[in-house]
């Protein structure tokens, strides 16, 4: 997915028996404005979890499997002020 993704953000979703993993994908020409570290440690304490990593790719999890229809709505919420 990330060799296909020329210009954009990304948010890839796991569910498990009673785990969630989640992990965020940022194009290099959008590195400037978002940062896939950042966005990961916003969305992880909505399935209960932690995360991390680099500007361009990040991921994490948790065990709140209920919290992902709110993980849906902060991604969205987090890439729109941003967006021209």
């Amino acid at each position: 997915i990330r060799a296909q993704l020329q210009s954009g953000v990304c948010l890839l979703i796991g569910k498990g028996e009673g785990n969630v993993m989640l992990l965020a994908s940022v194009s290099k020409d959008l590195a400037g404005r978002f940062h896939a570290g950042k966005i990961i440690q916003a969305l992880v304490p909505l399935v209960g979890g932690k995360g991390g990593g680099r500007p361009d790719m990040a991921q994490g999890g948790g065990s709140d499997l209920a919290g992902l229809d709110h993980v849906k709505a902060a991604f969205a919420t987090l890439l729109s002020p941003s967006l021209p």
